[in-house]
């Protein structure tokens, strides 16, 4: 009886070994009712990423960039009120950089610079239509993968999505970031683009510490009942 409680406890204690590393190295964590935390921008995403059709707030998605800037910071979601466009940083000279890897725009951007960038290619692993050297096409472009970390984001549209970042030298004009192909680049305002709403920071959810105590509380219970039992039997 005591060496097979002493093989379940093992048990046990690997199952929540594996559950606490596999939260340590994850990037994504389903968080429900549609959102998702990205722990190394430390931003939520909404899991539907056209979410303005789905709602009923556009026919299509397709929005300018004053009505999806709009559209972002009036979103109240799950009992969230502070919704935006993805953030981009005009890095280098003011302007478009164009170039082919690790500018502020064209294909295979700096992406410590741009939140879906980072999203597109560092999380989902997706490949610009053109590579480092401006070669093209490079094999397996385009938006092939849509989840990471068992997250599966749906409704990614293969075209263009705003971020909320107006072009510095020009006031008519906003960043874009193709999910298609890979390319940031800035547009007229007036373009109807998708719209993918985020925000700062996590929303609640029990963590992988907090969940391996309750695992912990759980066994010290099935131990405290085992052992009442097995007195009872003696009796």
């Amino acid at each position: 009886m005591i060496m097979k409680r002493i093989e379940w406890i093992q048990k046990f204690l690997f199952t929540a070994l594996i559950v606490v590393s596999s939260a340590s190295y994850s990037t994504l964590y389903d968080r429900g009712n549609g959102m998702v935390y990205d722990s190394d921008q430390e931003i939520t995403w909404l899991l539907d990423a056209n979410y303005s059709m789905t709602s009923g707030y556009d026919a299509d998605g397709l929005m300018d960039w004053d009505s999806a800037m709009l559209w972002a910071s009036d979103l109240n979601y799950a009992g969230y009120d502070d919704w935006r466009l993805p953030a981009l940083i005009d890095g280098g000279s003011l302007g478009c950089d164009h170039g082919y890897d690790d500018s502020d725009c064209g294909y295979n951007v700096d992406t410590s610079g741009s939140e879906l960038a980072f999203l597109w290619y560092d999380i989902l692993e997706n490949i610009a239509a053109y590579d480092t050297d401006g070669n093209y096409p490079q094999a397996g472009w385009g938006l092939t993968n849509t989840g990471a970390d068992g997250v599966d984001f749906f409704n990614i549209q293969d075209f263009y999505y705003w971020t909320g970042t107006a072009y510095g030298l020009d006031t008519g004009d906003a960043w874009y970031f193709g999910t298609y192909n890979g390319h940031q680049f800035p547009l007229l305002k007036s373009n109807e683009y998708y719209a993918w709403a985020m925000r700062d920071g996590d929303v609640a959810q029990v963590s992988a510490p907090a969940t391996l105590l309750l695992m912990l509380f759980g066994l010290m219970s099935f131990m405290k009942n085992n052992s009442k039992t097995h007195v009872q039997r003696k009796e």
